[in-house]
């Protein structure tokens, strides 16, 4: 029994949700579940759940509004249920078209935004947070990094 307990916590398990059919039919063009589930595990080498869901902005600004008292949706919400030094469960929340707005707005390609904020989450799901400027420089050169690992430019530099 012992080692199949193991077997069931000695992994990251990571789960893709999409709040509709169209939003699915949108991100699929821009990444694949394969490697979005890629891009989380260069975040992070824990064991435990991450459940990313694709929403709109409807949901996302319901979310955003219930848990942050922000009357608007925002491009990502993270959810950290259960952290330690090597586990992890969270739900993490991106709004499709605030991220689709931001992008263009940014003059980024939908897929390495979208990376970014995949990255960011997974960084916020693990403790990190930037309201600090220590903080957020701190999680600034991880993102640079990971981002980098993963064949992205900095998105921190203006185009």
């Amino acid at each position: 029994m012992q080692t199949n307990t193991k077997l069931k916590t000695s992994k990251l398990d990571i789960e893709i949700q999409y709040a509709s059919p169209a939003i699915e039919s949108t991100l699929v063009k821009v990444a694949s579940s394969t490697l979005i589930k890629k891009w989380v595990k260069v975040t992070t080498n824990s064991v435990g759940l991450l459940t990313l869901r694709f929403v709109n902005a409807a949901e996302g600004k319901k979310l955003n509004t219930a848990y942050r008292q922000k009357n608007y949706a925002t491009n990502v919400l993270t959810f950290p249920y259960e952290r330690s030094k090597n586990s992890v469960a969270a739900d993490i929340i991106f709004c499709l078209p605030v991220i689709q707005k931001e992008a263009k707005a940014q003059e980024k390609t939908m897929k390495a935004h979208l990376a970014h904020l995949v990255v960011h989450g997974c960084l916020h799901a693990q403790g990190f947070n930037h309201e600090a400027e220590k903080d957020a420089k701190k999680m600034e050169a991880i993102e640079i990094s990971l981002l980098k690992k993963l064949g992205f430019p900095n998105p921190y530099l203006a185009t």
